[in-house]
């Protein structure tokens, strides 16, 4: 079961290939750093950009160069069912230490089409723990709490969500007793986990895993209000590319590279984040 401070990991790419050399120092920063584990291939490492193929080696390489160090939850949502289960059977073989699946975006399901749906992930990884990742802003609706109390009764191998929606009052409908949930906003990592949520899945600790870890161990509101400050900076640039630069300037040797349709950096926005504190 996952517990604790868990990053949100970039994907590290050179050009518009994998960088296969550069998973290993970035595990090992993100080991370095404290962390309890990373989540694969989510919304921070632009898992939706890749196809399967790329989706399946990106998960081996992080779960090879973790070696047991780090919980590695896999991210496996895709448009289809299909395409869902093909990867949801792979990171269970791999060695994935849990699944997570956003409900598909585009269409906007019903109950009923939902549900089939996130039975038919967990059924195809078990008995790996399964979470449900709800984010209703990039899966374009909100996972309806029935769907989590039938889903409930259809597999016993869900574990829990992660939940990335804000404010708390979005949030907090979905501490459900019984399922451990993990926060995916900064801002209310506080609040989250003051409430009963049992971690956190930062995209923020992807380059700043040190500044994430402490504050889940010791969770303040101050600590909170602090990361929701360094989010909001590092917002206004292209955030993707902005934190595979910020690792770089952190030592990392990962390349600034994206996939399009996201985009890289300007020169300006390059001499900007230059003049960061470390």
């Amino acid at each position: 079961m996952l517990r604790g401070a868990l990053a949100a990991a970039v994907t590290p790419l050179a050009g518009d290939q994998l960088d296969e050399d550069a998973f290993g120092p970035y595990v090992d920063f993100l080991v370095g750093a404290g962390l309890d584990g990373v989540l694969v291939l989510g919304t921070t490492g632009e898992g939706l950009l890749f196809d399967s193929t790329e989706r399946r080696r990106a998960l081996e390489l992080f779960v090879e160069a973790s070696a047991g160090r780090l919980q590695v939850a896999a991210h496996c949502g895709a448009q289809t069912t299909a395409d869902t289960l093909t990867l949801v059977e792979h990171a269970a073989a791999a060695g994935a230490d849990a699944i997570a699946v956003i409900g598909p975006p585009y269409f906007q399901l019903d109950e009923r089409a939902l549900l089939d749906h996130f039975a038919a992930a967990a059924a195809a990884c078990a008995p790996t723990a399964f979470y449900v990742y709800e984010f209703e802003r990039a899966s374009g609706y909100a996972v309806p709490i029935e769907v989590l109390f039938a889903l409930r009764e259809r597999a016993p191998n869900l574990a829990g969500l992660k939940v990335s929606d804000a404010p708390f009052e979005r949030f907090a409908p979905y501490l459900i007793e019984g399922l451990d949930v993990f926060v995916g906003p900064e801002a209310l990592i506080f609040q989250g986990l003051g409430a009963g949520a049992v971690g956190a899945v930062s995209g923020l600790a992807a380059a700043f895993p040190d500044k994430v870890a402490a504050v889940v161990r010791d969770p303040t509101e101050a600590g909170a209000i602090a990361l929701a400050e360094l989010r909001a900076a590092v917002e206004r640039f292209p955030r993707h590319a902005a934190l595979k630069f910020l690792l770089g300037l952190r030592g990392v040797p990962i390349r600034e590279d994206v996939r399009r349709p996201l985009r890289q950096l300007s020169d300006s926005e390059r001499d900007e984040l230059r003049g960061w504190p470390e």
